[in-house]
């Protein structure tokens, strides 16, 4: 079994069926928490698994993989009042889940382009660009997002066609500039100072970021590329707390 079908059954076992005992199957004896919303180790994920509501459900959107890491974008029904669009990122190790790093967001259900946080293409497609999509959002994080050299952004996306899924922001890198503009004004200017991870599978490519909106945050940004150019993005933007349930980070 690859590690991105591992993945998927371990998850559908613990969160779609809130099965406790496929902790003892699935979860490694050190695993290590980076949730925001979990303490730390396998015990605790079992009492987490416990808890959950029988109107609990996760439906999963999209997953990638690379190498030990297996990236998941979805929704939960049942956490809250709300459902919340997430990013679950996974490190597996000896065919066990034995890492974990999530954000989380609630639905919005009016967004500025009339695209949802979760809609469109599903599938990854054109493997054999992994590396060359890795290697352009990698420079893109760092010299636009980290840099914040928005000169060069169409070098890396297409001016033509841009999806956005980010709830307050239109399609295209107009509907970003004003988006970003109205974030401004409310105290809210979007600062990366980390790359932290990017995971790449074929079309996707995932950023790990840390940085601030307003308050220290987690963005988990991930982008779809076609020809050489990004062409979509969808994106969690999740506060960091300032008294967390363990002392991982969220990185």
């Amino acid at each position: 079994m690859n590690n991105k079908d591992l993945v998927l059954k371990a998850v559908g076992e613990l969160f779609g069926g809130r099965d406790p005992s496929a902790v003892d199957r699935w979860v490694s004896p050190t695993y290590k928490q980076h949730s925001a919303m979990a303490d730390d180790g396998p015990e605790a994920l079992r009492e987490l698994i416990s808890s959950l509501p029988a109107e609990f459900r996760y439906e999963g959107v999209r997953a990638i993989a690379d190498g030990d890491l297996v990236a998941l974008h979805g929704l939960y029904y049942g956490f809250g009042p709300d459902p919340l669009v997430a990013f679950d990122m996974y490190r597996v190790e000896n065919g066990r889940l034995a890492e974990h790093w999530d954000a989380l967001v609630p639905l919005v259900e009016e967004t500025a382009s009339g695209r949802s946080q979760t809609d469109g293409p599903t599938q990854v497609s054109d493997l054999e660009a992994t590396e060359a999509n890795r290697e352009l959002v990698a420079e893109y994080a760092e010299k636009v997002l980290k840099g914040a050299d928005y000169s060069v952004s169409t070098h890396y996306t297409s001016a033509e066609t841009y999806h956005q899924h980010n709830p307050e922001a239109g399609d295209g890198l107009d509907g970003f500039g004003t988006a970003a503009a109205a974030w401004a004004e409310q105290g809210k200017s979007v600062l990366y100072t980390t790359i932290h991870k990017v995971i790449a599978e074929g079309d996707f490519v995932l950023v790990l970021a840390e940085g601030e909106f307003g308050v220290p945050v987690a963005y988990y940004d991930l982008f779809r590329l076609s020809n050489g150019k990004i062409v979509e993005h969808w994106d969690v933007i999740q506060p960091i707390p300032a008294e967390p349930l363990h002392d991982n980070g969220m990185f």
